[in-house]
């Protein structure tokens, strides 16, 4: 019988000062590593397979974690809890790609109700990067994995955005973290308009449940619903026009009322409908480098 080998992933390591990188602990709070804050700022790059953050001089770029992160509330006697096998794991790298268009508009897609982490809520496409892969390229892949795009490397200006701290389940009161990753949110410039782009989707079924592009007034009505606070978002539009994937890959048009990729993550219970609060920080990310291309003199 043939032996099916364990998927190797890459990893994240830490890395302070002038000391040697070591590898990231599941349990370890990697935003705490650098700093008491919510958010602070690090250098990053891949090295010998290897996702090494560090502190010091450079070009850096915002780290940011959710007020309720599990690892910054993780007690020692819940930490000692996880299992093993759980633990061992380490802290993974993920790449997710905010694909704008010509006319400035984003993609996001819906996870698939199916998948054990995060269905049915709203991300930029994404996944895992592999052994010898750049990020730029481990985006491509997932993005044609993922939607059908096919994207060339020498086509597109990567922009590393951010980097965002993510647990699953997202918060300690609805169980202990089973996955923990560093989201290397990417930004990729087409020169075609969301409309051409649309022409080429092809969404995998097992993997995507609806996409939509979102402008810049969608982008703000969602980072608005800031996760922990009350009262309700007046999105605008009101309702958005997504392209539902159906379980054989066909592809329909309809409308989803924005308030739903407005909503917040629940603190107990099971998910709802909503854009990952990760993905609102990549958008909040995003909305900044808008606005810093407006305000360049022309």
């Amino acid at each position: 019988m043939e032996t099916v080998r364990p998927v190797q992933k890459v990893l994240v390591h830490l890395s302070r000062k002038s000391a040697a990188a070591q590898c990231a602990q599941f349990v370890q709070s990697i935003t705490a590593h650098f700093g008491s804050q919510d958010e602070t700022q690090v250098g990053c790059y891949l090295d010998n397979n290897r996702f090494i953050l560090c502190a010091g001089a450079g070009k850096r770029v915002p780290l940011k974690r959710p007020a309720f992160c599990p690892f910054k509330h993780l007690s020692v006697t819940q930490a000692a809890a996880i299992p093993l096998d759980v633990q061992n794991r380490g802290v993974d790298v993920g790449v997710a790609v905010l694909l704008q268009s010509a006319n400035q508009r984003v993609l996001l897609t819906r996870r698939a109700a199916s998948l054990r982490i995060f269905p049915g809520v709203w991300v930029p496409p994404g996944g895992h990067v592999e052994l010898d892969e750049t990020l730029a390229a481990a985006g491509l892949r997932e993005l044609n994995e993922e939607t059908g795009l096919k994207i060339e490397l020498n086509d597109v200006d990567p922009q590393i955005l951010g980097l965002w701290e993510s647990a699953y389940p997202p918060q300690l009161s609805r169980g202990s973290p089973v996955r923990h990753h560093i989201v290397t949110y990417m930004l990729l410039h087409s020169p075609h308009t969301h409309q051409e782009l649309q022409v080429g989707l092809r969404p995998d079924p097992a993997e995507v449940s609806g996409c939509v592009w979102a402008d810049p007034d969608l982008a703000r009505s969602i980072v608005s619903a800031v996760e922990g606070e009350e009262g309700e978002v007046d999105p605008r539009p009101p309702a958005v026009r997504v392209t539902e994937v159906l379980s054989d890959g066909a592809l329909r048009d309809s409308l989803l009322p924005a308030s739903a990729l407005c909503a917040r993550a629940p603190a107990e219970g099971p998910d709802v409908e909503r854009v990952s609060t990760g993905t609102k920080f990549a958008l909040e990310l995003w909305l900044g480098a808008l606005q810093r291309q407006a305000d360049r003199p022309r």
